[in-house]
């Protein structure tokens, strides 16, 4: 990739170069993801957590066809408040950077783009994975097939609950990305502490995992992702029975309104924060701002 197509901030290159830890963010949960104001008051919120963990945060978008690993106060509230930034997935970057156009970068593509750069761990929310439905659907994020060739830690909640949960862990497993439980042998569940399925791997610090790291970076083979799942805390969590009941309300409504593809995903998350008057977007917030601090410790214990 040419130099001038990834800009990485002065920051994240000198971090980088003296070898200081260094935490990729999405940009998607700020443009798309979050009512304005609420939404730039949080990207500055997890760019201090990334800090006060005693790592640098490079939160990853597209501005102008070029792909900036790392934003200034100034991006930060472009992507934030111009109506005008796209969702971009890994498949989109090459059309936007040929077309010079500006957009929020998704798992896929973050993950994708620091990897490039040379960062070695990512926070998120929730991953996309296998929809409901899928025999007849056939509709699976392309976060799986991505991680399944970039050589990345992602700290998330899970992956989100309105998808198929033991397909999406099935699929992970046939495309050999790795996947541990942060102090728990429950694959969490997103707004939901546990999403019932068991995960093989436990680990119980931040020290752990950077061993799992460099046992895997040591074994060399296919370059994958290693998935580092740590549960929303039961006391931030939604409540279960309010999460199923309005999920399967959503679900239904889906299904009545014809809606498919690409549209499934942002009208279920929309479904459920208005339905649980805001609940769910608060225990979506307080797992990615556990996954954020944990991703620095990750990244300082590398």
């Amino acid at each position: 990739m040419p130099e001038t197509t990834l800009l990485l901030s002065e920051e994240v290159r000198e971090a980088l170069e003296t070898r200081r830890p260094v935490v990729a963010l999405e940009s998607t949960i700020i443009a798309h993801g979050l009512p304005r104001p609420r939404n730039l008051a949080v990207a500055e919120e997890l760019e201090s957590l990334v800090r006060s963990g005693g790592a640098v945060p490079a939160t990853i978008a597209v501005l102008d066809g070029r792909a900036h690993v790392g934003l200034d106060k100034g991006q930060l509230e472009r992507v934030a408040t111009d109506p005008d930034v796209r969702k971009l997935g890994h498949r989109d970057l090459a059309p936007a950077l040929a077309a010079g156009a500006s957009g929020a970068t998704t798992v896929s593509a973050t993950a994708f783009l620091a990897a490039r750069a040379g960062i070695r761990v990512f926070a998120t929310g929730g991953l996309g994975g296998v929809h409901r439905e899928w025999t007849t659907t056939q509709d699976e994020s392309a976060d799986l097939r991505l991680l399944a060739r970039t050589r990345i830690a992602v700290v998330c909640a899970g992956v989100k609950s309105i998808l198929d949960v033991p397909a999406t862990l099935q699929r992970l497993e046939t495309l050999g990305v790795g996947i541990l439980g942060y102090g728990t042998d429950r694959f969490p569940g997103f707004y939901l502490t546990s999403s019932g399925e068991p995960v093989d791997w436990t680990v119980r610090t931040p020290e752990e995992v950077a061993e799992v790291v460099r046992a895997r970076d040591a074994l060399g083979g296919p370059d994958a992702a290693l998935i580092v799942a740590r549960p929303v805390p039961e006391d931030e969590q939604l409540d279960p029975q309010l999460h199923d009941r309005v999920l399967a309300e959503a679900l239904e409504a889906c299904q009545e309104r014809g809606i498919t593809g690409q549209a499934v995903t942002p009208f279920l998350l929309d479904h459920l924060v208005r339905h649980t008057k805001g609940a769910s977007l608060e225990a979506n917030l307080a797992a990615v701002r556990g996954d954020v601090r944990l991703a620095a410790q990750i990244a300082a214990a590398l």
